[in-house]
């Protein structure tokens, strides 16, 4: 027997065999349902070249996604990476989501994936001889010899193997992956003209309801001031002196519909500025975090004008709703970007389907490519996280 310090016991290498055998049990059973699947598939081909059963092409397409996606979260738990999924939407009428299910690179993707998983899909079968040889070679070689195991460890092996193959064939393809973004952008895009629209209309309303008619007002009290001028001096000068306050107040509105096209004080004082003086007038106990954002530095005016709405919509929510006197705001500047967390105690179950001024957030941030993150749980905390890619 050689000499030396003991060698790893029995115990480890019986467990990462169980856990393997596991993996490949899951694996045989979905390879056995891709065995069955077969079939239907085989009758969906035939119906779709005779017409008749064309309207089965894309339920047999989800079902095969359904199949390819348990592969991946099998995967997933074994080797602790996620494998992507890039698919388009099969919506619309019968026509268009067989067109959309033929064209789809993903649909390729998974039918490549599961003619190859008919072949290695035997794989956990080789484990069946591999348990009975094991507990007998590597129980005598870790017992009395001393030694570590060799039958045993290739269950595990067979288990990485399924999963390396499954990660390389059920990984989208580049062509899939760029249809899957030109996909997003398409719907960001969207967002990006429905926010568009929704601020132009906010400032029309703005200048129509609230400075036009101010300055409407104010041509009025000059007109009748002028006319009083001559017979009653005290009334012109009243009226002179309610001219000069609605100016006053036509003024303070246009600045008010300035500052939300692209506020003032970020173009003075930066982003860190601005948030500090929103911070300050807020009304709330509000903590402000800088980090990378000290050294001059700035980001692009789009991306800092979109992280300072962020933050007063988030102030403003938190004022409202979130009956607490104190929130959290953090910026950092990040590999990717500029990152914008928000955060209160407050009572949180915040539902951005009950108002606009989340989805607001979610379009704005989504026109320039970003991610907006919202945690809410009931009684909280809140915690708005958005990440606004850019080039510093």
């Amino acid at each position: 027997m050689p000499s030396g310090g003991p060698l790893p016991g029995f115990g480890p290498d019986l467990q990462q065999a169980g856990r393997a055998t596991v993996r490949l049990v899951l694996a045989a059973a979905t390879a056995f349902g891709s065995y069955l699947f077969v079939t239907v598939l085989l009758l969906t081909a035939i119906g779709t070249v005779a017409v008749a059963g064309a309207f089965l092409l894309p339920e047999t397409v989800l079902l095969i996604r359904r199949i390819a996606g348990a592969k991946r979260q099998q995967t997933a738990v074994w080797t602790g990476r996620d494998i992507p999924e890039a698919y388009r939407p099969l919506t619309g009428t019968v026509r268009e989501r067989v067109r959309t299910a033929v064209r789809d690179p993903g649909t390729f993707t998974d039918l490549r994936w599961m003619a190859a998983y008919y072949l290695y899909g035997w794989l956990p079968v080789l484990m069946v001889p591999l348990w009975p040889a094991g507990l007998v070679v590597d129980g005598v070689r870790c017992g009395p010899l001393r030694r570590p195991a060799v039958v045993l460890p290739l269950i595990g092996r067979l288990a990485d193997l399924d999963a390396a193959w499954s990660t390389a064939l059920l990984t989208p393809s580049p062509k899939a992956r760029l249809a899957e973004r030109v996909e997003e952008l398409t719907e960001t895009r969207a967002d990006a003209i429905a926010a568009h629209g929704a601020e132009l209309r906010r400032i029309e309303r703005d200048l129509h309801d609230g400075t036009q008619a101010r300055l409407v007002s104010l041509s009025m009290r000059i007109g009748l001031a002028r006319r009083a001028y001559d017979t009653d001096p005290e009334a012109a000068r009243s009226m002179l002196s309610q001219a000069q306050d609605l100016a006053e107040e036509a003024l303070t509105e246009l600045r008010h519909v300035v500052r939300g096209v692209h506020p003032p004080i970020l173009t003075d004082r930066g982003l860190a500025g601005a948030v500090r003086a929103l911070a300050a007038s807020s009304g709330l106990e509000v903590a402000v975090h800088l980090d990378g954002l000290t050294d001059g530095s700035r980001a692009p005016a789009a991306v800092e004008a979109a992280a300072y709405y962020v933050v007063a919509e988030a102030l403003t929510n938190v004022a409202k709703y979130g009956g607490v006197a104190e929130a959290g705001v953090r910026l950092a500047r990040v590999p990717r970007g500029l990152l914008v967390l928000v955060r209160d105690e407050g009572r949180g179950g915040a539902d951005e389907s009950r108002g606009t001024g989340l989805l607001g957030i979610r379009r704005r941030v989504a026109a320039l490519d970003g991610t907006t993150t919202v945690t809410s749980p009931p009684g909280g905390p809140t915690v708005i996280e958005v990440e606004l890619p850019c080039v510093w």
